[in-house]
């Protein structure tokens, strides 16, 4: 097996994307480019999307951890939005693209036009989340749209193979298709429901924080395979899993916490880098069959079903949002509503490699050995749907959500809230302390006694002096100042034990086990921001 196309692939994408947080350009569009130029350079080879590749090796630990950095609460707060987004619209989608297409191309039975419109309706969770992080949308948008994305992959799915089994002559109808998307829905929740328990339990119980981000990493492929196992969405059994998880990652030892957001921070910009880079690898592919199709004609096909898709999503958001705050306890709950989310959330629907992987899986033939109708044509309006949602709504997506102005986070505010919070638990930690050191047999000498007692204040301290004046001559906070001045102590220590090591006092064992002690103390005294 050749794994040099794969690692040029990974090294690839990951120099773009790294390369792209020094741009304006979003992240996402920077590696879509770089695959569409990429593709046609001579010696480069065919990175054609496997479906049973994409589905089951890359959807999961993606969803896993869009899941894990969202909120239970939030999300729960917004199931309304969230369902009828991830659900309904999807649903309603397929429909209308389905239709249009049908009345679009001629020759494209309306069977195979509904195939088009499933695997186009779903909005792309990776490239939500990345514009979501990238212009900082206020949070009640925020996670609508993660929301959205981490279960409209299991709608898409279902619909899609209801129309695929009617494309192909398997006789599927509605009645059918409602039922099995019940099934696939619910069995999905239900494997999700009965496994997040023992998984969480192991977690907690495995004591080596190695063997526990082992499990970690295990986890979202081990949910996605025992669903689809018994024919359940494996898409919805990962985020009840990771939803979780997340929820209850306070009862998780701190090195594993520590080993696990660096460990899936590497997993998803690596997937993520890649993903993103194979979609504009893909161009070749999808053309190579477009030989019997005139150019002009393609061309008209794809823009029109990009409308489509793009004002489709408006005509679903704006009467979801509006008719149920027709309610007055809806009124109530949910507050006054701007005409400025629904925008954003309208226009902010990306597709992505799900649509391509999905797409790639529809069948060469149907019953009877016939080609199954317009594959090759299906292929390409996905590719043009979901480069052409990349570009437009992607470039487009953060200068609209300047313009809009939406209110800026109110930094004081959150930082008065931490204060708040950390001075109550500190004053739980002081009083647990003083409990303890009543005990007799956790008598301490008072220098270490008072040393627990300074960090204590330190933690307590530190927030509230964000809030006070910066030094005039640098700009710093005092807790700026603390930190650097402790980082820089800490590193004159380190080359203390390098030099050490270097003239054959210390060994090297020594010196690892000495500069990880310095690294938990200046982690813990300079924290970079998230």
């Amino acid at each position: 097996m050749d794994v040099m196309p794969l690692l040029l692939l990974v090294a690839g994408s990951a120099a773009v994307a790294a390369a792209g947080r020094r741009v304006p350009v979003p992240p996402p569009l920077l590696l879509v480019t770089a695959g569409l130029a990429v593709s046609y350079v001579p010696g480069v080879p065919d990175y054609t999307l496997d479906p049973h590749i994409v589905l089951p090796l890359l959807l999961p630990p993606l969803l896993h951890t869009a899941a894990t950095d969202s909120s239970y609460l939030d999300l729960r707060a917004q199931i309304r939005p969230v369902a009828l987004l991830s659900v309904g619209y999807v649903l309603f989608a397929t429909f209308v693209v389905g239709c249009a297409a049908y009345l679009i191309v001629p020759g494209l039975p309306l069977t195979a036009a509904l195939v088009l419109g499933a695997v186009v309706a779903p909005p792309d969770a990776v490239a939500a989340t990345a514009v979501a992080r990238r212009v900082g949308l206020p949070s009640r948008i925020t996670t609508i749209l993660q929301g959205e994305s981490l279960v409209n992959d299991a709608t898409a799915i279902t619909a899609f193979r209801v129309a695929l089994a009617a494309a192909v002559g398997e006789g599927a109808t509605w009645a059918g298709g409602i039922v099995e998307f019940l099934i696939a829905a619910i069995g999905g929740v239900g494997v999700g429901l009965v496994l997040m328990v023992p998984l969480h339990w192991l977690r907690t119980h495995v004591r080596e924080a190695l063997l526990q981000n082992t499990l970690s990493l295990l986890i979202p492929f081990v949910a996605y395979a025992v669903a689809e196992q018994v024919h359940a969405s494996g898409v919805l059994a990962v985020v009840v899993v990771a939803l979780f998880l997340g929820h209850r990652a306070w009862e998780v030892d701190f090195a594993t916490r520590l080993q696990e957001e660096a460990v899936w921070k590497m997993v998803a910009f690596v997937l993520e880098s890649a993903v993103f880079a194979l979609i504009g690898l893909q161009l070749p592919v999808v053309l190579r069959g477009l030989g019997a199709y005139e150019g002009a004609d393609v061309a008209w096909y794809a823009v029109a079903v990009f409308v489509v898709v793009a004002v489709a999503r408006f005509v679903w958001v704006y009467p979801a949002t509006f008719l149920p705050r027709l309610s007055a306890r809806v009124r109530a709950r949910e507050g006054d509503l701007s005409w400025k989310g629904p925008f954003v959330i309208g226009w902010a629907g990306m597709r992505g490699v799900v649509s391509l992987a999905i797409a790639f899986s529809i069948p060469l033939t149907v019953h009877g050995g016939e080609p199954f109708p317009e594959r090759d044509l299906i292929l390409f309006l996905t590719f043009t749907t979901v480069i052409g949602t990349l570009v437009v709504q992607g470039v487009t997506l953060p200068p609209l959500i300047r313009l809009l102005k939406f209110p800026a986070h109110d930094v004081q505010a959150e930082t008065l809230a931490e204060a708040n919070a950390q001075a109550q638990a500190s004053r739980a930690a002081e009083q647990r302390l003083d409990d303890l050191l009543a005990d007799e047999r956790n008598a301490l000498p008072a220098p270490l006694a008072d040393r627990l007692r300074t960090v204590l204040e330190r933690r307590r301290n530190a927030v509230w002096e964000r809030l006070g004046q910066a030094n005039p001559v640098t700009g710093e906070t005092v807790d700026d100042t603390y930190r650097r001045l402790s980082r820089e102590m800490i590193g004159a220590e380190r080359e203390v034990f390098v030099r050490l090591r270097d003239g054959r006092y210390i060994d090297d064992e020594m010196l690892r086990t000495l500069l990880r002690r310095l690294d938990l103390e200046e982690a813990a005294a300079y924290r970079e921001p998230a």
